[in-house]
C-alpha cells in the first residue's frame, strides 16, 4: 500500500511540473497545376514563424538562402521556407518601406514612377501583433505597431478583385513570386515554375486559395527554398528575404 501511495505522489508531482508548450500547426507545402502552369506553394498557418531578413549583425547582406541558413544554424535554427521578399535598389537596399524587428529601416515610397513597383495600387506585406496582412500602400497605418513589413507592387488582388491593369491572355510573362492572405488568416506564398502573366498569377491566389488581398513580390530573379518539395534554389543576390523558421 505504501508503494502504491508513493507512486501516486510521484505521478502527481510529475504532472504538476509539466509546462504546456506552444506547438505551431503544420504548414502545407504543395506543387500544384493551375491554368497550364505549375506553382510551388507554401501555406503558413502561424504568422509568428515568419521573419524578414536583410543584413546580418556585421551589416552585410545575406543576399541568398545559403548565407542566411548558414547563420541561422549557428543559432540552432533553420529555414523551413524562404523566398526573395520584394524589389530592391542596385545597392540591394529595399525599394520602399522596410521594417524589421519593429524598426523602420527604409521609408515608405508613395511617389509616382515607372515599372511594376509603381503600378498603382501597390502594397505592403506586413506582420503585426494581430497577424499577417496585405494592404494597399495608401491604407497602411504608420501609427500601428508593425513588426515586419516590405513594400512592393503591384497588388495582385484588391478586396477580392484582380488588379484592373491585368489582361487575361497577356503575353507579358515571367517567373513570378508573391504572397496573399487566405480567409482563415493563413499566409500563402507562391512562385511559378514556368513563365506566367500577371492575370493568371493573381487568379491562383483568388480561385485556388480564396485570398482577398495578394501582393506581387518580384519576377525574373525570383527564387525559393522549400526542402519539403526537395527544392532549394542556389545563388541570387537579393535585398530582403522572407523566411519561415
Amino acid at each position: 500500500m505504501r508503494i502504491l501511495w508513493l507512486a501516486w505522489v510521484v505521478l502527481l508531482l510529475s504532472c504538476a511540473n509539466t509546462t504546456p508548450t506552444h506547438t505551431a500547426p503544420a504548414n502545407v507545402a504543395e506543387r500544384i497545376s493551375f491554368r497550364n502552369n505549375t506553382f510551388d506553394v507554401y501555406q503558413v498557418l502561424d504568422h509568428r514563424q515568419i521573419r524578414f531578413f536583410w543584413k546580418n549583425k556585421e551589416g552585410e547582406h545575406y543576399a541568398n538562402f545559403t548565407n542566411l541558413n548558414t547563420e541561422l544554424r549557428t543559432e540552432r535554427d533553420s529555414l523551413l521556407f524562404a523566398m526573395n521578399g520584394g524589389m530592391y535598389m542596385p545597392d540591394r537596399s529595399p525599394q520602399g518601406l522596410y521594417i524589421e524587428g519593429g524598426k523602420t529601416l527604409q521609408k515608405i515610397d508613395t511617389q509616382k514612377g515607372k515599372g511594376n513597383f509603381y503600378m498603382k495600387p501597390n502594397g505592403i506585406f506586413l506582420i503585426d501583433n494581430e497577424g499577417a496582412k496585405v494592404v494597399e500602400t495608401s491604407k497602411f497605418d504608420q501609427s500601428a505597431t508593425t513588426l515586419f513589413a516590405t513594400q512592393s507592387g503591384p497588388m495582385l488582388l484588391i478586396d477580392g478583385a484582380i488588379h484592373p491593369a491585368f489582361n487575361e491572355g497577356s503575353k507579358n510573362v515571367h517567373i513570378r513570386n508573391g504572397v496573399g492572405i487566405a480567409d482563415d488568416g493563413s499566409v500563402i506564398f507562391a512562385i511559378s515554375n514556368e513563365l506566367v502573366n500577371f492575370y493568371d498569377f493573381a487568379s491562383l491566389f483568388k480561385e485556388k486559395y480564396g485570398c482577398q488581398n495578394a501582393l506581387y513580390l518580384d519576377g525574373f530573379v525570383s527564387k525559393c527554398h522549400l526542402p519539403e518539395l526537395e527544392r532549394s534554389d542556389t545563388g541570387g543576390n537579393f535585398g530582403v528575404i522572407i523566411g519561415v523558421l
